[in-house]
């Protein structure tokens, strides 16, 4: 979540007229994230997320994103609905940006996660691979191996700024991931962003996933690594045993991993360090001054590829056999 739009009290009024929300109270913008305009509403009938789609997402996609969260729930899983206008379209317009009233989840998200959060967000990951495996409508992931040259090529030649060797580290990195990405596995609707920030707890309890906008087909394993970076890492950039093992517990709990996903994991972990450095690269080079959102760092990224790079097997994430 970001705020890159800003709207105007009276503009924001005159659009939650279409819809059955009561009356407005106060609004604020919510900095975390990176990838959409988002808004906390407080109206006279509760608290509501406003979302404002900006041109980075495809109006395209919007009919999967939504869809998804409606499937998802429908089977069981808690995640934020996007609200119907009075006319039954879940789509408006705001400031020039296709925009959705969300439903509000209870719950805030963790800053020190521990093991039985990590458990807790790997059992919540493998239900939702189970409920999205019937949904109908697919997206390709364009943040998948495909995409990461085009991104990288956006950046590679202001990388040394970030740190010196950068350009030809990232540039063998990206021909060896091109070369031996793994085909094959079991696919499926995959969340692709599910980090601390997009996971609500009520106490030790999950309470729900929200931030569905980078849900795409792609590999199941290939989000069970994208968690491994997100929630298993400390600070210092080391990898914490005890809460990959957890995670994998979790997650295995409901849909173990297969033999071939097993081996694969230390390629896809070292792929989706390398494509959440390459965004935040990005990110970090040309976002505009002045807009309310949080730049994250990528060498934090670059630290876990690194790490991944000496791994061997999945035991060393704490996978057990």
């Amino acid at each position: 979540m970001a705020v890159y739009t800003d709207i105007t009290e009276d503009d924001l009024t005159s659009f939650l007229t279409a819809y059955d929300v009561g009356e407005l109270l106060s609004y604020k913008g919510i900095a975390e994230g990176v990838e959409n305009t988002n808004f906390l509403l407080h109206t006279t009938r509760g608290a509501f997320i406003l979302t404002l789609y900006e041109k980075r997402v495809d109006r395209g996609d919007l009919p999967f994103f939504l869809g998804l969260m409606h499937h998802l729930a429908e089977r069981g899983l808690s995640c934020p609905l996007p609200l119907p206008r009075n006319d039954g379209a879940l789509l408006g317009e705001l400031s020039g940006r296709p925009a959705a009233v969300i439903s509000f989840l209870e719950g805030m998200w963790l800053r020190k996660p521990a093991a039985q959060h990590c458990r807790e967000v790997g059992r919540a990951l493998a239900e939702m691979h189970l409920a999205g495996a019937d949904f109908s409508i697919t997206r390709k992931n364009a943040l998948s191996v495909g995409g990461w040259r085009p991104l990288w090529e956006k950046s590679a030649e202001r990388a040394d700024e970030v740190e010196k060797g950068l350009e030809r580290e990232i540039a063998g990195e990206l021909a060896f991931l091109e070369a031996n990405w793994p085909a094959g596995l079991p696919s499926g609707v995959i969340h692709a962003d599910l980090f601390q920030d997009n996971v609500f707890f009520i106490g030790d309890r999950l309470s729900g996933l929200i931030d569905f906008y980078f849900a795409c087909n792609d590999l199941l394993a290939y989000d069970v690594s994208i968690c491994l970076n997100a929630w298993c890492f400390e600070k210092d950039c080391s990898f914490n045993l005890t809460k990959g093992m957890a995670l994998l517990a979790g997650y295995e709990s409901v849909r173990p991993l297969s033999a071939d996903e097993a081996s694969a994991l230390p390629l896809l972990s070292r792929g989706s360090a390398l494509r959440f450095f390459l965004t935040r690269l990005y990110d970090w080079l040309t976002t505009p001054a002045g807009a309310l959102v949080v730049k994250k760092d990528p060498l934090e990224y670059l630290r876990r590829l690194r790490f991944h790079r000496q791994v061997a097997d999945a035991v060393e994430y704490g996978l057990t056999r």
